[in-house]
């Protein structure tokens, strides 16, 4: 993913969005409802919990990683 496509996937989750995507050949997802933001790896269904969007794309990891640090690897 560019940094553009970042944003834009940053964007979609914050107007309301769902979406899943790929990083090191796992799945993840990214859902919301009326409680929360998820960020859900499928395997196993972990799942971290969000109040916000902005929250999630600031403290959400993976493999001990920030999002913001491994978006470029990530296949949506």
């Amino acid at each position: 993913m560019t940094l553009k496509e970042f944003i834009e996937f940053q964007e979609g989750i914050a107007n309301g969005e769902e979406y899943p995507f790929t990083y090191q050949n796992e799945e993840y997802w990214i859902s919301q409802n009326p409680e929360g933001y998820y960020l859900t790896r499928v395997r196993g269904s972990y799942t971290q919990e969000f109040d916000t969007s902005e929250v999630l794309f600031k403290n959400g990891t993976i493999d001990g990683r920030l999002i913001a640090e491994i978006y470029m690897d990530i296949e949506w």
